[in-house]
């Protein structure tokens, strides 16, 4: 049975950390998927960047300035980084696994999620014999709920007293002995 994890945390509770950290600590499996971070000017947010984990692409997902649709809070989302960054090595992933690759997600929230083909996306992984890592807010949404509802689903509480260990500890859970 394929490995599925989830890990909820608040924003800024050090679930994009872990998930980097996480795929730079894996020495016998492949991680295909992204990361996501901030954008700040002058101690202000100002969006998000989205970055793959193979070759490191990176775009802006969403900003401030941009104007949508969709928007989601005070930032416009394009849709278009995802289909052009995020959803081409997932769906490789889903159609052609390699031994030992794993997915790392960061994350299943409302910008991403924003995005039709990739919520489509995730739900043909999550029904493929692929492990999946993914990162998720602690605030409810109907996508994600049913994510975590799901029995096959590990979900993994991120706090500031497991945060620094996480990494190491999934890394040895998913690479096994």
């Amino acid at each position: 049975m394929p490995t599925r994890i989830l890990l909820e945390g608040r924003p800024g509770s050090g679930k994009t950390t872990i998930v980097r950290r996480l795929a730079a600590l894996l020495r016998t499996r492949r991680a295909v998927g992204f990361t996501t971070e901030e954008i700040r000017h002058g101690g202000t947010r100002s969006g998000f960047a989205l970055e793959t984990l193979e070759g490191g692409m990176r775009a802006v997902l969403a900003h401030v300035d941009f104007p949508g649709p969709p928007r989601v809070g005070r930032y416009g989302v394009d849709l278009g980084v995802m289909e052009r960054l995020a959803l081409p090595p997932l769906r490789s992933a889903a159609a052609d696994p390699a031994p030992g690759d794993l997915v790392l997600i960061d994350e299943l929230g409302r910008m991403e999620l924003a995005c039709t083909a990739f919520q489509d996306m995730v739900r043909c992984l999550f029904e493929s014999d692929i492990d999946i890592v993914a990162t998720v807010h602690a605030h409810s949404d109907p996508f994600t709920d049913a994510l975590k509802q799901r029995p096959d689903i590990a979900l993994v509480q991120v706090t500031r007293t497991n945060r620094d260990s996480l990494p190491e500890d999934l890394a040895a859970r998913l690479e096994g002995p």
